[in-house]
Order: structure tokens, then sequence, then C-alpha cells
């Protein structure tokens, strides 16, 4: 029989052998007063001076069973795990959509330009507005490093739940990440708005029709669908699809480069104490206000001020009202802007403000300050309670950007977090309660060390594939 010391050492050599083994893996989870975190790496994003990546990732890796997110935060990496400048990439946008894949479906998807035009998904999107597209749960583009995506406590994003799933599917996730490379770019900014030329919108439209050219920035006459562009159409997604090729200088030698899409989720285990939160997001672009339908354009152009100079007022605002489907409590708020943003906000029908969001701006050349470019956007986190909307209220959304000078493909979104008037709890998730360790045993040991064993084979046998999705610990 075993002196309790000696089990004690057996015991230690066990969870230092467990700590190897995680540290081989490719991905544990960390805990920390019962919020767990895990890090992972999208599929590799190869590109050249220049290039667009514009894919969709599905069945990527994601945290399994009934939980509740905390928070979704994502950045752009190279090889070896450093941040990537947006002067050199620019993450136009990614977004994380949830659907439902019919089992049986064995192939795994990947590195794939088949959007959402696939028999055997159902895509499972957010609560609205739109009628068709932003189904995304998460989402951000250049600001998605300084901006926070933290849903406080007590509520959490419900995901996961088996009674929500279709019978014959089982959930899934799928990623759309949207990066411009412009290193040795002619234009880098008009790469960003994938615009056709500097000039104005009115000698554009003259030279193009002139000249039959069309986004002078890219080498495509046509959109990703094969249909040719609208001359008018001066610039915008249209131009910038998956595999095109923004201007770049003469002369450079094509240097490749693979990156990777790092996205941080975190999470708890769902349990009754949890508020669950219903996710809206809004477009400036949104027609329902003149034709009764959500038919949302998602970009729009703002046009050089004409009459700045005289009012010194540069400030270019676009409005769009929606009639609230739900009421409930706002907990969380936030706006998405390209470069020349300057702020959106979301008001109630009595003109009082649910929440007000403002770009950060980068003022140098270090990752996460890039001059020019929008690094965050602030968020708001109402006290609880305090910032009603009530059933088929109308919302109205403000967009203000700068028109000091033209910018192409612009976006006006907002996202907010509604807690449902049913849905509300009087006992809040306890999200930061300390774990109560357990008793030290051999039995624990031993149940650890076949976990080492499990994870040592698992490991391995993933590492012979190389097109596969990466995770790394977080």
């Amino acid at each position: 029989m075993m002196t309790v010391r000696s089990q004690g050492m057996v015991f230690v050599l066990a969870i230092a052998l467990l700590a190897t083994c995680a540290q081989n893996s490719e991905a544990h989870v960390t805990v920390e007063n019962r919020l767990k975190s895990m890090v992972y790496l999208s599929p590799k994003i190869t590109q050249h001076q220049g290039s667009v990546s514009n894919k969709y990732y599905y069945d990527i890796e994601f945290p399994k069973g009934h939980i509740a997110i905390k928070s979704f935060n994502a950045e752009v990496v190279d090889e070896e795990g450093n941040p990537v400048s947006l002067q050199e990439t620019y993450l136009h946008h990614w977004v994380a959509v949830r659907y439902y894949q019919r089992i049986g479906i064995k192939e795994k998807i990947y590195n794939g330009n088949l959007g959402f035009h696939r028999s055997d998904v159902i895509i499972a999107g957010n609560a609205g507005i739109c009628s068709h597209g932003l189904t995304q749960f998460f989402g951000l583009g250049s600001e998605t490093r300084k901006t926070s995506t933290h849903v406080p406590d007590p509520y959490g994003i419900e995901v996961g739940n088996p009674l929500e799933v279709p019978s014959g599917y089982e959930e899934k996730w799928m990623l759309n990440i949207h990066a411009i490379d412009t290193r040795g770019a002619v234009d880098p900014m008009g790469c960003t708005e994938c615009r056709r030329n500097q000039e104005s919108r009115s000698y554009m439209i003259f030279m193009l029709l002139l000249l039959k050219c069309r986004c002078n920035l890219y080498n495509v006459t046509i959109d990703e669908y094969g249909r040719p562009l609208d001359p008018n159409y001066v610039g915008g997604l249209y131009c910038c699809y998956d595999e095109t090729q923004c201007k770049v200088k003469d002369g450079l030698e094509s240097v490749k480069i693979n990156l990777y899409l790092k996205y941080t989720v975190k999470w708890v285990d769902w349990s009754d104490s949890i508020v669950p939160v219903k996710i809206f997001i809004f477009d400036v672009t949104d027609t329902w206000q003149n034709t009764g339908i959500h038919d949302c354009l998602i970009e729009y152009d703002v046009e050089q001020s004409t009459t700045g100079i005289a009012t010194n007022d540069y400030t270019s605002s676009k409005w769009s009202s929606v009639r609230f489907p739900i009421s409930g409590d706002v907990v969380y708020g936030v706006a998405h802007q390209h470069s020349g943003g300057i702020g959106s906000a979301l008001y109630r029908e009595d003109g009082g403000v649910i929440c007000s969001s403002k770009p950060i701006y980068g003022k140098g050349n270090d990752v996460g300050d890039e001059a020019g470019y929008i690094v965050g956007m602030s968020t708001c986190y109402p006290k609880p309670g305090s910032v009603k909307i009530a059933q088929g209220e109308t919302l109205t959304l403000e967009s203000n950007y700068s028109s000091e000078k033209s910018h192409t493909g612009v976006m006006g979104l907002f996202y907010i977090l509604v807690v449902e008037s049913s849905s509300e709890s009087n006992y809040p998730v306890q999200a930061h309660e300390e774990l109560k360790v357990p008793i030290l045993s051999w039995g624990l040991a031993v149940f650890g060390l076949a976990i080492c064993a499990a994870i040592l084979v698992a490991y391995h046998r993933r590492q012979r594939s190389e097109d596969g999705y990466l995770s790394i610990a977080a």
C-alpha cells in the first residue's frame, strides 16, 4: 500500500505529464472561474501583393455543447503568430455564421467560395432585422483589435441547444474572411474601398462611359457571378471579390505570404441562471421605411461635399428606420464603419439615444495603431434595465461619414444585444465563481494519463493533414 506522500508524488507527475501533453496538442481549453476560453486559427490564407481573398470556410472549429458565448474576438496573424498590420493586409470584414448541416454529409468544406448556396445547409442566423444577408452572430472589420465583444453577466448568447436543431441536422459554424493585400499598391486606401480611381464620382462616371472600363484599381469588368457591372457603380464589394487583384506598382517581385484569422472564443456552460440575449443587426441602407421590406443593401457611397468649405461642415449623414419586433432591454451596442466614418447612433422613437458608437483611428505605424485606419469602435454597456425598447417601436439608425473626399463601398451597421422581456431572470449566472478542486486520488491520476495518451494520438493523426483547420492554445 502506497503512503499518502507517495500517492501525492505520483499525482504531481501525472499532472506534469498532462501539462506536457497540453503544450504539444493543437488546442486546449483554459478555464478561469468557470469562464472557458479557446484560441483557434482559420485555414491558411495565401496572398500576394494586391490580391484579394474573400472565402467561406465551413465547419470551423468551435466550442461544443450547450453553452453561452461571452465573447468572440479575432485578428489576422502570420505563420509565426505575429499580428499583421492593416497597412499590409486590410481586414475588410470577418463574420461567423451558425448553420445546421444535414447529418451524413461527409466532406469537410473549406477554402471554398460557395457562400450560402448549399441544399444541405440551413442558416441559423441572428434575430434580424434584414430579410437576407447579415445573418452573422459575430463580425467586425479593421476595428476588431480594439472593439470589445464581451457579453456582461448575467447574460450570454445561447448556442448548441439540441432542442433548436432540426431533426436530421447538426449545428456547425462558418467563417467568411475578406482580406485585401495592399503591399506595393498604387493606391492602398483605394484598394481597401474597392474603388475605381482617385477622381471625383462625376469624372469617374464620364471616363467609365467613355472608355468602357470598370473598377480601375481592380482587374474586373464583371461581378463574381459573371454579370456586367453597372457603369454607374464606382466601387465596392462587386469590385473586390475573391481572387481579384488591386493595381500595384510596376516592377514588383511577387512575394507570397500565408496568413490566418486567429479567433478567440470565451464561454460558460449553459444553466438556467443565464439570461439569454438576442442579436439584432441594423443596416443604414435598409429600405423598409420606403418599401415595407427589409432589403439591406449593405454598402453605399459617400459623395465629396461641394459646400463643405463654405459651411465648414464635411459631415455626410444617412438614416434608416425600422419597426422593432420584440420588447426588451439593451445590454450591448456597437457600430461598424469603414475609413472615413465619424460615428453612428441608434435612436428610440421619441428621439432618445439607445447607443452612440464612434470610431477610434490609428495615429502611427504600429500594429493596432495604423494611421488613417479605424482600429476600434466605442461600445455601449447600459445599466441593466435602463434602456428599454417596446415591441413595434420605430427605431432610427444614423450613420455619419466625412465628406471631405468621396468614399466608396462604405458600411453603416449597428449591432445590439437585447434581453427579451419574458426572458429576464432573477438569478444571475455565477460566471466568475471559484472552482472547487476535487480530492486528489489515484483515479484522477490514471484518468489524466489516459486523456494524455488520447490527446497525443489525436494530435499526431491530425498533423498528417496540411489543409485542415489549425488551432492554438489560449
